[in-house]
């Protein structure tokens, strides 16, 4: 029998949080184990943070790969100009490719003319520099101008936290 949350339980929200500050476990199943961490069904669960994403207290659940410790030590973020009515083709095809770890749209600014940037990983930044030419080739005559923003030091990634 699952347990239906009709509205919305700030004390099991808070629970949730908590119990993923640090993320998922890696388990076969992460949605059973954080169901049985709260005493509700897996259906509940993900109930529940549909409606956290819904409201605006989750914007997204993704995995964040410590790609240092996978040997991937250099990285950029790829900027490009690109025609504007050929992004959602050009968006989706730069995404689509095994070394760009998330790519997206950001409009432009009257001192930033990109729109259009991903982010690229690799083992040296020869391989980064590879996969720039590699965007720049797939990219073609729709871009006008491109930078690539090298990483100066490591920020450290977490999730959603509460303060105590």
């Amino acid at each position: 029998m699952s347990v239906c949350i009709s509205r919305f339980d700030e004390n099991l929200a808070q629970r949730l949080v908590r119990l993923t500050e640090a993320g998922l476990p890696l388990l076969e199943d992460p949605w059973a184990w954080l169901a049985e961490q709260l005493g509700i069904s897996v259906e509940s669960t993900l109930d529940l943070l549909k409606r956290l994403q819904s409201e605006g207290a989750i914007r997204r659940i993704a995995a964040v790969p410590n790609h240092y410790r996978l040997g991937y030590r250099h990285n950029g973020m790829t900027v490009w100009d690109v025609h504007d009515e050929q992004m959602p083709r050009l968006g989706e095809l730069i995404g689509a490719q095994p070394f760009v770890s998330h790519c997206y749209r950001r409009p432009r600014r009257v001192d930033w003319r990109y729109n259009l940037f991903a982010m690229v990983h690799g083992r040296s930044r020869e391989e980064i520099d590879s996969y720039r030419e590699h965007l720049r080739f797939l990219l073609g005559d729709a871009c006008q101008a491109d930078e690539m923003l090298v990483s100066s030091r490591i920020l450290k990634k977490t999730g959603l936290r509460l303060t105590r």
